[in-house]
């Protein structure tokens, strides 16, 4: 039911109540019809629209713009017959000024065959605005599904790097505790000493917000002096895996603490949120 649904949907019927498919392809579709009756009603519906359609649009050109066009297709046909009033003036036919001029019954053809056309023209129009919408509209949800298709593929990076980080022996995990200032601040980061790397768990972290003047800025203990590691932000709903921060050869400890936007040279201690220590 669904491939009837998606066929319903492709466009092809709206082509084919147009006339704008090869021999092969209205077989194509007349088979589909025969098999389905929901695409059966639905050319039905589509003819019955374009039918009411021009007939709502149609559009009566003005008298004399309909004799001017009658009357140039009958001269050049040649196959109209004019009748006037004849005299004989010096044994010779005149014809008069006054003349009467009897058009043909195929002037209704050319009347109603000039309103299908532009009825053709109009459902033309309608099926070509009408398609290139669905086009439109398949192309957005391409766009949004490549999006989507791009973002999980970050997040599984970003979670494979957060699994390697636990895997690699290399890493030693530490996890920093919350001070007397914040008893229930948390954070993990491991550190490996052989390439030097530090990477910060965002998904475990547990800080507390701050405003947009201020950022958290990490630390690293060496020979009890604080070395700067770059700063981090509190996660997000959608944050995934973990920051890489600044290298260092050695360390003993980390710690977090609160400071204005950007970083700061050294650390207000007063705002250590966490620390830990191998």
């Amino acid at each position: 039911m669904e491939d009837v649904k998606a066929y319903i949907e492709s466009g092809v019927l709206e082509l084919y109540v147009l006339g704008d498919l090869s021999a092969e392809e209205r077989l194509q579709v007349e088979e589909m019809a025969s098999k389905y009756p929901a695409v059966r009603g639905e050319i039905a519906d589509m003819e019955q629209s374009m039918q009411q359609f021009a007939e709502e649009h149609a559009i009566e050109p003005s008298e004399s713009l309909r004799n001017k066009i009658l009357n140039t297709v009958v001269v050049n046909l040649g196959d109209d017959r004019i009748f006037t009033k004849q005299r004989k003036h010096s044994d010779e036919e005149e014809y008069e000024d006054d003349k009467i001029i009897t058009l043909p019954q195929r002037t209704k053809f050319y009347k109603y065959a000039f309103v299908a056309c532009l009825a053709l023209l109009l459902i033309s129009i309608y099926g070509l605005v009408n398609l290139y919408s669905k086009l439109q509209d398949s192309n957005s949800r391409l766009i949004a599904l490549q999006a989507d298709k791009i973002r999980i593929a970050h997040q599984v990076n970003l979670m494979d790097e957060q699994l390697d980080m636990y895997r690699d022996t290399s890493f030693k995990v530490l996890r920093l505790k919350g001070t007397a200032k914040t008893p229930s601040a948390a954070m993990i980061l491991a550190w490996n000493s052989v390439n030097k790397k530090v990477m910060v768990d965002m998904k475990s972290m547990q800080l507390p917000r701050h405003d947009k003047l201020h950022q958290y800025q990490l630390w690293a203990l060496v020979g009890g002096k604080p070395v700067d590691m770059g700063v981090i932000d509190t996660p997000t709903a959608d944050t995934a895996g973990v920051k890489e921060m600044k290298t260092i050869a050695s360390a003993q400890g980390f710690a977090v603490t609160l400071e204005p936007a950007g970083g700061s040279i050294n650390p207000t201690l007063d705002q250590m949120v966490v620390i830990g220590q191998f």
